[in-house]
């Protein structure tokens, strides 16, 4: 590209010549997407805006209106693009265009009302001429349904109050047409100087057009600008660019991020449009098609950014459009009306709305790849080095043969050599790696044009297979290589298996990136924990990593887990067949493809295990050990169920979810160990008992024998010392008192866990764990887990661990008046049925989130209960609903477990009937499976009001 002593600066805006359309009438610039006419009726609306001023008519009047006329024709034109569009839902650069038309239109207007009736001058003097300009983006003529209208009074010298008068006039008929209007009153003098000083307005002004007015003046704009600002100084304009994207970038998130900033986030038009500006800084094109031929582009990668940018405008407009005002976010709740606004349907088991979004985040990856190459290379070339001493000091790098570095980037010797041997083109992501730096944009273009060399030939190479899995293991940032090849390509080229995908969304709020970038966020993870940076976070899994795990299993296991998503069979096993035919294809030893198909197969059981099962209950650690078999195994799903939890989103891993994975490796680790079921109740129990007494030495001998004595073997084998020691204090203050209506409370915040535990004593009654549950969610408390114990004299104890709404213990402060309320609920003062009607609301950005209910039950799981599992909508009172629902049909409710995934929630009971006896008949099972899909149903009814 030029530097600043041969570049090229930005022509002078084009000026309107005489054509047969009258002086200060708004012209299309280029096709509309319906008739002129249609849009801005120019000699009708100019003529009766005649009629009225001809009459002399009071100012207040004719300015009223004038606006009557404008608004009407206004609400025509929107009506006429709207239906056109709607008719070719992605035409969106006629579009674009017809706004802006109509835009036009609306400022012609009201100008020739300010200066012809309002504020007419018989004999103006050289001061007393005025231009109207459009700048910014309404200058670029890119104009969504409900963009900013920035506008430019140009005046000769000083504004006169004449040009105060019409600029006034204009600016209030345009609020009164509810027109967003950014405008400025400058001299051609203080654009300059301005603009000098600020990249920003220097930015508006290279994509200004005339709009009505002097000519002259505008003509006079453009030649100053041309020679005076944009003549030099490219290097500055640059680096603010570059500056300025960078932030908004990281204000904005990842372009991954699953409800992503159409203008403003990472691959959004904005970035296009720095990509533009830059070029028309340095080349003074006027439209993108003109960087062709200078090299900038190649031809497909032109295509590509037409392609892009043509999609992301019309879904912009559509987020205009359904929202009735400025929109720029692609949340949930529109992702579906936009979806449905484009065409796109449900197919192969994945709804339109997903469909779409896949098609979103490729051209977003698309925009990334452009701009990154092209702002790279201006990084290199047009921007300033680091401070002298820091180069001189800066360790370089030997390259291997064939390779150079170029600005401090890996770049490619000779091109023809380089493809030569299409091995290269993983070679050199291997070489980025081993030396530590990042590509050159030229290798990553020479890359991205040539993925055509990667052919099966190349695919079931041994070499080829080393050098990918090399790069997986031997360097210790895989993350950086698979991001990039998975952005140029090259990582679906080399594995087909990926292609279906790299930009797949899934359509729910627990997941905050598309599944490809969530793969390789999770091999980042799996990276760190191998260099020793999450000892504190995950003390297991970094021992476990280092008890002689096979990493390449572990790595390809990772790289292929959701390799199966999208598609409609159980993605699991799916991917396990998948994993079966890539293992072989890399060259993995006939045991080392059996563990991958197995740990990808099995990959949500130890989660699954953890989060929707009683771990309390000596079954669940039997039959998890069953599944697992071995420790070596047991270590691979320990390290990938942990990289892919915490691989999800920013916020899914937590204290708490460490606790129930950490307690189920513990306990199926000492199973495994030992050889046989060590974990047996009676142990338990015996083990709880004993540490009771000795942490209760100081009772009284009778007290201490009575609290062990009133307890069945359930609540010893279920519950923590700590809790044990709790009850017993409170059991001893309940039966002092006599009173049977008496409640005791202890509420403790357990911060190693994330969560509050809430212990629960009094006598027991009918539907206790209901009227809990009710009193819990009526003070906004998030469940995670709950247990109840009746005792032999009459009593029930019951342990809840609950967290805030926003996923946190609660503080201690905010514990007594949380103990106040629940004893308020337990009491009958509050019915936490009546209550929660005005709390359990859906938002309406969550209400496009379809979960339906399925009700599983399972006499296998635990010994002595049936569990019942219901997989749901989640949403505030719930659990209520559905263990009001048990009580209603007299079923003891032995504990609970609560696992949400965003939207989802699965709520997990362990259950008896009326007589102590589990639910084996199917005719009991199909009633009870009724009656908790109607509470489920009634309560998704009151959450939608």
């Amino acid at each position: 590209m030029p530097d600043d002593t041969t570049r090229t600066a930005p022509a002078p805006a084009s000026l309107p010549r005489d054509s047969g359309v009258l002086p200060g009438r708004p012209r299309p610039e280029g096709p509309l997407i319906c008739a002129p006419a249609e849009i801005f009726d120019t000699e009708t609306i100019f003529a009766r805006i005649d009629e009225m001023g001809t009459g002399k008519p009071d100012p207040q009047a004719l300015r009223n209106g004038v606006v009557e006329i404008l608004r009407d024709a206004t609400t025509t034109g929107r009506a006429a693009i709207e239906t056109a569009f709607a008719a070719d839902p992605f035409a969106a650069r006629p579009l674009t265009r017809s706004y802006t038309y109509l835009t036009d239109g609306l400022i012609a207007a009201t100008f020739h009302a300010a200066t012809t009736y309002l504020h007419p001058l018989p004999n103006p003097t050289a001061t007393e001429r005025m231009a109207v300009v459009a700048v910014g983006g309404y200058g670029r003529g890119e104009m969504a349904p409900f963009s900013d209208v920035d506008l430019l009074f140009l005046t000769p010298y000083k504004i006169t109050a004449w040009a105060e008068s019409v600029i006034e006039s204009m600016l209030y008929m345009l609020w009164d047409l509810k027109l967003k209007v950014g405008h400025a009153s400058r001299t051609i003098k203080d654009c300059i100087r301005l603009g000098r000083e600020d990249f920003t307005i220097r930015t508006t002004f290279l994509e200004h057009r005339f709009l009505t007015g002097d000519t002259d003046l505008a003509g006079e704009l453009a030649d100053k600008l041309h020679s005076d600002l944009f003549s030099g100084g490219s290097r500055d304009f640059i680096e603010a660019k570059l500056e300025e994207r960078a932030k908004r970038h990281q204000r904005q998130g990842a372009r991954y991020m699953v409800e992503p900033n159409v203008k403003e986030g990472k691959g959004g038009l904005r970035d296009l449009q720095s990509l533009f500006w830059i070029a028309k800084y340095l080349h003074g094109v006027q439209n993108a098609a003109e960087l062709v031929p200078l090299g900038v582009f190649r031809p497909e990668e032109f295509e590509s950014f037409a392609a892009a940018e043509s999609f992301l405008w019309a879904v912009r407009s559509h987020l205009h459009l359904l929202a009735g005002r400025p929109n720029e976010k692609l949340t949930f709740d529109m992702q579906v009306e936009v979806a449905s606004r484009l065409g796109y349907t449900d197919k192969a088991g994945r709804r339109a709305v997903e469909v779409f979004m896949q098609d979103y985040f490729r051209h977003a990856t698309r925009v990334g790849d452009l701009t990154r190459i092209f702002l790279t290379k201006l990084e290199a070339t047009h921007t300033r080095s680091g401070p002298l001493l820091e180069r001189l000091l800066r360790r370089r790098p030997r390259v291997r043969p064939g390779y150079k570095i170029e600005f401090n980037r890996l770049g490619i010797e000779n091109d023809k050599a380089f493809l030569a041997d299409k091995l290269n083109l993983l070679r050199l992501f291997e070489e980025g790696l081993r030396t530590d730096l990042l590509i050159h944009p030229d290798a990553m273009r020479l890359v991205a044009a040539n993925l055509h060399l990667i052919d099966d030939e190349m695919r079931n190479d041994d070499e080829a297979a080393q050098l990918f899995i090399g790069m997986l293991l031997n360097h210790g940032n895989p993350e950086r290589a698979l991001r990039r090849m998975n952005e140029l390509g090259v990582l679906a080229a080399f594995l087909p298996e990926f292609e279906p995908i790299v930009a797949m969304m899934q359509f729910n709020m627990y997941h905050s990136y598309t599944v490809d970038e969530h793969t390789i966020q999770c091999i980042g993870q799996l990276a760190r924990l191998e260099r020793g940076e999450l000892e504190d976070d995950l003390p297991v899994s970094s021992r476990a990593i280092h008890n002689g795990i096979n990493r390449k299993v572990m790595y390809i296991a990772l790289l292929l887990h959701d390799i199966g998503k999208g598609r409609p069979e159980d993605h699991s096993i799916l991917g396990a067949e998948i994993a079966h035919v890539v293992c072989r294809r890399l060259g993995l030893t006939l045991e080392e493809c059996e563990t991958v198909e197995w740990l990808v197969r099995s990959h949500l059981l130890m989660s699954d295990m953890a989060q929707k099962r009683d771990i309390a209950d000596p079954r669940t650690v039997s039959d998890f050990a069953s599944a697992v078999e071995t420790k070596k195994r047991l270590d691979l799903l320990l390290i990938l169920t942990v990289c892919d939890i915490r691989g999800v989103g920013p916020d899914i891993w937590n204290n708490w979810k460490a606790s129930l994975i950490r307690a189920l490796y513990r306990q199926t680790a000492r199973s495994l160990d030992s050889g046989t079921d060590q974990v047996t109740r009676e142990t338990r129990e015996a083990e709880a008992i004993a540490g009771l007494r000795a942490e209760l030495h100081d009772w009284p001998a009778r007290q201490l024998e009575a609290e062990i004595d009133r307890h069945y073997p359930p609540y010893w084998q279920g519950l923590h010392i700590t809790a044990h020691v709790v009850f017993a204090r409170l059991m001893r203050e309940l039966v002092s008192s006599g009173d049977p209506a008496e409640i005791r409370i202890d509420l403790h915040p357990e911060e190693d866990m994330d969560v509050t535990r809430a212990c629960f004593a009094m006598v027991d009654h009918p539907g206790i764990f209901a009227r809990l549950a009710g009193a819990l969610a009526l003070v906004g408390a998030n469940i995670c887990d709950a247990r109840t114990y009746t005792t032999k004299d009459g009593y029930v104890t019951a342990t809840f661990w609950i967290q805030d709404h926003d996923g946190n213990p609660y503080e201690v402060s905010r514990l007594p008046r949380l103990t106040q309320m629940i004893h308020r609920t337990l009491k009958g003062e509050v019915v936490a049925r009546e209550a929660l009607k005005s709390r359990d609301k859906i938002k309406p950005r969550e209400q496009a989130f379809k979960v339906p209910t399925k009700v599983i039950f399972d006499n296998d799981g635990s010994d002595i209960y049936t569990i019942i599992e219901v997989d749901t909508r989640d949403r505030p009172g719930l659990l209520y609903d559905l263990a009001r629902s048990l009580a209603e049909a007299n079923i003891y409710i032995a504990s609970a477990v609560v696992a949400t995934y965003g939207e989802q929630a699965v709520d997990t009971f362990y259950v008896k009937d009326m007589f102590g006896l589990k639910y084996h008949t199917p005719s009991k099972q199909k009633r009870l499976e009724e009656r908790l899909i109607k509470a489920v149903a009634d309560g998704a009814e009151r959450a939608q009001r």
